[in-house]
């Protein structure tokens, strides 16, 4: 009788965004895992899933060297979100503002008849409400510049952590195909 090559398989469903399935792929590959299938989810993420040998030689180290990959793309996807949070923030209560002025405005206007001074006031205080609105894009986009150039050497960094913690991997499973 022939004996078969029997293979246990360890298996994983891991669920990212849609941006990050190449990244995942890559970060699971140099791990071992095979990608067995993808499904995308209602909320636009992908749900990966995936298999390893069980034997797998070194698992101890590849599992650590797993965990702080994972750890480091979280990081790299707060850093990427850092550079718009701030800026978003500011945008939301200066426009808030800026429509309470537009509003204050058109109360003015509205509300007191047969005055001149309330209506030029209120066309006055509407205009600056408007322009408020208007200037509060261009607000935004010097914040976000801004936190973008602070945070670029931050993003490089850790994407050159990230790419080496995937090649300590890859030679861990090198190492075993030797």
């Amino acid at each position: 009788m022939q004996e078969k090559d029997f293979v246990t398989y360890e298996y994983k469903t891991v669920s990212v965004k849609a941006k990050d399935q190449t990244k995942a792929m890559d970060l699971y590959g140099s791990f071992g895992w095979e990608v067995g299938g993808t499904a995308v989810s209602a909320t636009g993420g992908v749900t990966l899933s995936l298999k390893r040998d069980r034997k797998q030689k070194h698992k101890q180290e590849l599992n650590k060297l797993e965990r702080q990959a994972e750890e480091t793309l979280n990081a790299l996807d707060g850093l990427e979100r850092s550079k718009t949070t701030g800026a978003s923030v500011f945008a939301y209560l200066f426009g808030i503002v800026a429509t309470l002025v537009l509003g204050g405005g058109m109360c003015l206007v509205m509300l007191i008849e047969n005055s001149i001074p309330a209506l030029v006031g209120g066309i006055v205080l509407g205009i600056v409400g408007l322009v408020l609105c208007g200037v509060n894009y261009v607000i935004y986009s010097k914040l976000v510049a801004k936190k973008t150039r602070e945070v670029l050497p931050l993003i490089d960094q850790t994407e050159e952590k990230f790419a080496n913690i995937l090649e300590k991997g890859n030679d861990l499973l090198s190492a075993d195909l030797i």
